[in-house]
Order: structure tokens, then C-alpha cells, then sequence
């Protein structure tokens, strides 16, 4: 029986990175100066230069390491023991989300938004 140990494929976790941020490779060319299909290219290679990584962990607000080592699995644990009952364990994953805060938020935005949708309208039967 065989073992083999996955590639260290740095394109593919600049991506998932991307995508769990809620970037497009459109934004992420254009923060870096650079075509949407050389950020394709980029996700597609399996090592990126020290100078291109750097660049990039910039626009994505991660160290290099973190890129480097960047682990799926690492991510859904934090996220599950983020939403779990810490009393009993030693981490420090909490969760930081005030859903109240949100539900008020989103609220706010609906109603601004309901208020702009009145004002084009009486705007509209003013012509």
C-alpha cells in the first residue's frame, strides 16, 4: 500500500482563500495590476514566486505563511469550535457575531432602501 502525500499547490489555496474572502479574480487582477487570466493562470500553478505570493497576501490581508499553509480542514474546525459551548475547552474561538446586530443592521437597510425607492418614485410623477 501506498501513501502520497498531497502537493503543496500554492495556486489552489490562493484560491480558496479568494473565495472565502468573497473576491472575484476580476478584483484580485485588479489590485495586483493584472489580468483577470493571469490570475487564473496563477491559481493554476502549483508554486507561485516569493515576489507574486507577497503581493498577493497583501491584497488578501493574509501572511505569507498563512498561504503557504493554508488548510481547509484548519479553517471548518475553527468555524465548528467557533460555534460550539467553550465553557469547557481551553480555546479561544468565539464567536464575535451579535446576531441582533446584524438582524438591526440589515433592517436599516432595507428601510434606507425602501426611502430611496420612494423618493425616485415621487421624483418619477414630479416630471
Amino acid at each position: 500500500m501506498t501513501t502520497t502525500t498531497k502537493p503543496n499547490h500554492i495556486g489552489r489555496k490562493i484560491a480558496r482563500i479568494r473565495e472565502l474572502r468573497g473576491m472575484k479574480q476580476e478584483t484580485l487582477a485588479e489590485e495586483l495590476g493584472i489580468s483577470q487570466q493571469s490570475v487564473s493562470s496563477l491559481e493554476k500553478s502549483e508554486k507561485v514566486e516569493d515576489e507574486t505570493l507577497n503581493k498577493v497576501s497583501e491584497v488578501l490581508k493574509v501572511s505569507p505563511e498563512a498561504i503557504r499553509h493554508f488548510s481547509e480542514e484548519a479553517v471548518f474546525n475553527i468555524i465548528n469550535n467557533t460555534f460550539k459551548d467553550n465553557s469547557a475547552n481551553n480555546n479561544n474561538y468565539f464567536c464575535t457575531i451579535d446576531p441582533v446586530e446584524k438582524i438591526v443592521e440589515l433592517y436599516e437597510r432595507l428601510v434606507q432602501a425602501e426611502k430611496d425607492k420612494v423618493a425616485y418614485l415621487e421624483k418619477l410623477l414630479n416630471k
